[in-house]
Order: structure tokens, then C-alpha cells, then sequence
């Protein structure tokens, strides 16, 4: 991959071709960005999925883990060309928009993108006021729930500066829990009570391509959260530079550290403990015996939900206003705080709906929903790139050779395959909504028109 400069020479200032102007506060350092995502990607995910993972492949937990970074590299390499390219809010919607001349088109790939959001948010929610929570309260899960998501939205609405210096700390504290478990998987590897063998052992009795592709897909969730970068590109500054630097400097981040937390749990414990628990990686910490209270891992398990709901809640919002921002939903969400410079109605609305989504469904549905989703909106990504590549604009901007996005349809294509049918049918609830709300978008639109 490499970058390629137009025939305009870069112009940095505010409202130039480089860098155009926008009402959102232009806050974001490229190292900002880079942990924004690195605390997307490093959510809540490894934290639960571990157990699932093993389930489907054994000991080895690492090669899915590792095939999933390499097809989300893959969807990545086209989110960095297109939000260089045209670095505005709204995202996906945005470069659907351009690619296929339709504001349905638009209109649908925003909405997957922001009814992924929403659902994750809620999936979070719950996962916040589960097992981990009970440590230390024991409150009934749906309040805990609703409350969770009431603080993330308070704080998102406080301004993108304060809610990503609140990320960079608990970014650092998701990701000391997970050196944790890498470290004292060695520790137990030194004193020879760990099983290094168990590393390359798949299930007996099945295809070990098989359950990889299986474990893939649950392994995929782990990853997703870079595309939710994309949405804030109009509060980055220098955006055509920094952008895929911090992009794919965090996934490779997230990727070695899976890798070795898969490592580690596998050393640990067999994989029968790890997919009969709910919190693998607390039980990892319990098998290690050196001495980690309890309440001390819960905390930072607690602290990368969290992480993950505000940087979930953040993207969504954000698209909602950028969807308002193209008449694709109601004017109203495109309201800003004067002085945060935050987009209050659009946070306002989808904590809502996230919060009524917490109280509709379980955690496994809304997880498995929330990649069906995205996979509908990396496709449009990836075909967009390809579309666009006749539209020059005029300022350097990231380039990928063409096989990627061809290579990003085809991985989102056979992950769509592995779907069930509860999955789909959920998310089909979810675009049906969508399709409701953009028709009484539009209808006063065309009587204007008329």
C-alpha cells in the first residue's frame, strides 16, 4: 500500500481543499486517533469472545484470531483511501452516496452502519452489568444497563476532546488487562505448570479449515471498531496524513496482542474451561495463581466495556448527524451545542434507542446483529473504492491497489454465509425500521418538491 499525491499541492488551513472547513471542532492528533481506535478495536470483544473462540477451535485460538485481523486489514486498506479522499462526516454514508449516485443507497449503507452502532452500544450495556459488575454490586442487570448508557452519553455529549482524553485512559488500562494475561501466561509457561501443545490442538473430529472459518467470524467482532474512525474525520486534524497511519498502526496493535492473549489463555487452561466460562480471561488469571485479586481484573474488564460503548456511541451519533447533514434523516439530529460543538439531538436519539435495544435482546443476538451489519456496510466500502477511482480530487490522498477492495468483498461475502437465520432476521427488523424512517424523511421533501 502507498500513497499518492494529485497534481494540487497539500494546503493545511482551514476550509482549503486539503482540509476543509466544518462547524465540528478539529481536536483530534494523530495519536488521539491512534488510540481512539486501539480502544475500539482493544473493547470488550477479546475480553468475552475468548471462551467462545475455543469452543470452535480448541487450543488454537490464535489462527482465527490471526485470519480475522488479516480480513479486517483488508476492508481497512479501503476505508483508508476513501476517508482521505474525502474526509468528512458520515463515513460509510458518505462514500456510498459518491460512489452510487443514490441517496437510498446512501441512506441504507448509513443506517447499517448506525443500527450496528446502537446495537453494539446496548450489547455493551449488558455485558457492563453482567458477571463482571456483580463482583462488586448486586443490582438487577436492565437499570444497571440503562444507567451505563445514560453516564457514556453524558460524556459524549461533553465534547470529542474530553471523550477521547477519557479514552487514552482507559484505553491504557484495557490494554494493561490484556499484557496481564500475556504475562502471566509466561509466568505459568516458566514454572512448567502451562501445556505449550495445546497451541496447535483442534477439536477431534473436525476440519480444522472448517472450524477456523467458524471461529472467524466470532473472532471478526474482536476487530470491528475501526470503521467507526471514519466518522470523526472531520474533527482530525490533518486528516489526509494521519489517518492510515493511525489506522492500521492500531489494528496491528490489536492483532499481536490477540494473538498472544490467545497464546497465553490456550497455555493456561484447556479448552473446556475457557468455553464453559463467561469471563476465559478472568478464569486465566485465577488459573495463573500469582496473586491478582479478583475485584482488580473485573475493574479493568469493566473499564474496556466502557471504552468500547463511548467510542461506539461516538461513531453513532456522529452518523446520525451526518446523515442529517444529507437530508437522509430528520433536520433536528443535525443540531449542535454552541459551545461543545457536539451534536446533542443525534447523541440524545441513539442512546435511546441503544437503551431500548438493551432491554430487547440478549448479548450473543446483538453481537452476531452487529456483524451482519457492518459486513453489509464493508461491502458497499469496498465496491465504492472501485467505483471511485475515475473521481480525482485535487490533494494527495491514500491509495490501495485494487485487488484489496476486491479481496475486502470476497471475505465479507463468505462471512455473510456463515450467518444464521435469527441473525438475519433480527437485523431485517432493524432495516425495516430504517426503511420507515427515510420514507417520512423524504415525504415532506417530495410535497416541496411537487
Amino acid at each position: 500500500m502507498s500513497e499518492r499525491a494529485a497534481t494540487a499541492a497539500p494546503d493545511r488551513t482551514p476550509g482549503s481543499t486539503d482540509e476543509p472547513d466544518t462547524r465540528l471542532r478539529r481536536a483530534v492528533t494523530g495519536p488521539l486517533l491512534y488510540l481512539f481506535i486501539l480502544g475500539d478495536v482493544l473493547g470488550a470483544g477479546v475480553y468475552a469472545l475468548v471462551g467462545e473462540v475455543s469452543a470452535e477451535v480448541g487450543g488454537a485460538i490464535w489462527v482465527p484470531l490471526l485470519v480475522a485481523l488479516l480480513l479486517a486489514l483488508l476492508t481497512a486498506g479501503s476505508y483508508a483511501e476513501l476517508v482521505t479522499k474525502y474526509p468528512r462526516a458520515g463515513g460509510s454514508a458518505v462514500f456510498a452516496e459518491r460512489a452510487f449516485r443514490s441517496p437510498v443507497v446512501a441512506f441504507l449503507v448509513g443506517f447499517c452502519m448506525l443500527a450496528a452502532g446502537v446495537t453494539s452500544a446496548a450489547g455493551l450495556a449488558l455485558a457492563f452489568a453482567g458477571d463482571y459488575l456483580t463482583v462488586f454490586l448486586d443490582v438487577p442487570a436492565a437499570p444497571a444497563a440503562l444507567v451505563f448508557l445514560l453516564v457514556v452519553a453524558l460524556l459524549n455529549a461533553r465534547g470529542i476532546r474530553e471523550s477521547l482524553r477519557a479514552n487514552l485512559v482507559m484505553t491504557l488500562v484495557e490494554t494493561s488487562g490484556l499484557v496481564l494475561v500475556v504475562v502471566l501466561g509466561a509466568v505459568v509457561l516458566g514454572r512448567g505448570d502451562g501445556d505449550p501443545g495445546r497451541v496447535v490442538e483442534f477439536p477431534p473430529g473436525v476440519s480444522a479449515a472448517t472450524a477456523v472459518l467458524s471461529a472467524a467470524l466470532l473472532a471478526y467482532y474482536s476487530f470491528v471498531g475501526f470503521e467507526t474512525s471514519a466518522n470523526v474525520a472531520e474533527e482530525v486534524r490533518d486528516v489526509r496524513r494521519v489517518y492510515p497511519r493511525a489506522l492500521f498502526g492500531a489494528l496491528l496493535t490489536a492483532g499481536v496482542v490477540y494473538v498472544l492473549v490467545g497464546l497465553a489463555a490456550a497455555v493456561v487452561l484447556p479448552p473446556a474451561e475457557l468455553a464453559g466460562s463467561t469471563g476465559p480471561l478472568l478464569e486465566v488469571v485465577r488459573a495463573a495463581d500469582a496473586g491478582i485479586p479478583d475485584e482488580l481484573f473485573s475493574v479493568v474488564a469493566l473499564v474496556a466495556v466502557a471504552n468500547g460503548a463511548l467510542l461506539t456511541m461516538i461513531m453513532a451519533s456522529r452518523m446520525a448527524y451526518g446523515l442529517a447533514e444529507q437530508r437522509l434523516l430528520p433536520a433536528v439530529l443535525g443540531r449542535v451545542l454552541p459551545r461543545r460543538r457536539t451534536p446533542w439531538v443525534a447523541i440524545a436519539v441513539t442512546t435511546l434507542v441503544a437503551m431500548g435495544l438493551s432491554l430487547a435482546g440478549d448479548l450473543a443476538t446483538l453481537a452476531n446483529t452487529v456483524v451482519l451489519l457492518l459486513l453489509f456496510v464493508f461491502v458497499s466500502t469496498n465496491a465504492a473504492v472501485l467505483v471511485l477511482r475515475r473521481d480525482r480530487v485535487d490533494a494527495p490522498h491514500f491509495r490501495v491497489p485494487l485487488v484489496v477492495p476486491v479481496l475486502g468483498i470476497a471475505s465479507c461475502l463468505v462471512l455473510l454465509w456463515r450467518q444464521e437465520a435469527r441473525t438475519w432476521a433480527f437485523a431485517g427488523v432493524l432495516l425495516a425500521v430504517g426503511v420507515v424512517l427515510y420514507l417520512v424523511t423524504a415525504l415532506p421533501r417530495r410535497r416541496a418538491g411537487s
